[in-house]
């Protein structure tokens, strides 16, 4: 049986929630919304921190720890933002580090929009 985790966000417009979790396991995917559901379209370091401060919350907000986290999948529509994202993402992670993936894509659904980030974390006592 899933279970939504409330992290604090408005409610996304579109079907979808903002962290599941299931098995015990988060399953949670964010960009840079900002607390009133907004969407910050600064400097790719700036939408980093922001995009992994809401994977924090809801990693925190599952019972978990980013030390948790298992799996994460990155998406840039500018691959040339690698270095600066993996600067903010040594703020969050420590070895050792979860799997990753980066990925280039032509656009993100919102504009302005530079990053997404997909995290799959293992929920400690579930």
């Amino acid at each position: 049986m899933k279970e939504n985790i409330d992290i604090g966000l408005p409610p996304p417009a579109q079907p979808f929630s903002w962290a599941v979790k299931a098995a015990g396991l988060l399953f949670t995917t964010h960009g840079p919304v900002l607390p009133d559901g907004s969407i910050d379209t600064g400097p790719i370091g700036q939408q980093a921190r922001i995009t992994l401060q809401n994977v924090q919350r809801a990693v925190e907000a599952a019972g978990a720890r980013m030390r948790d986290v298992a799996q994460v999948l990155i998406y840039l529509v500018d691959e040339n933002d690698m270095a600066a994202v993996d600067a903010v993402y040594r703020e969050f992670f420590a070895p050792p580090y979860p799997n990753r993936s980066s990925v280039a894509v032509r656009s993100l659904v919102a504009p302005g929009m530079r990053i997404e980030m997909v995290v799959y974390a293992a929920v400690p006592g579930t």
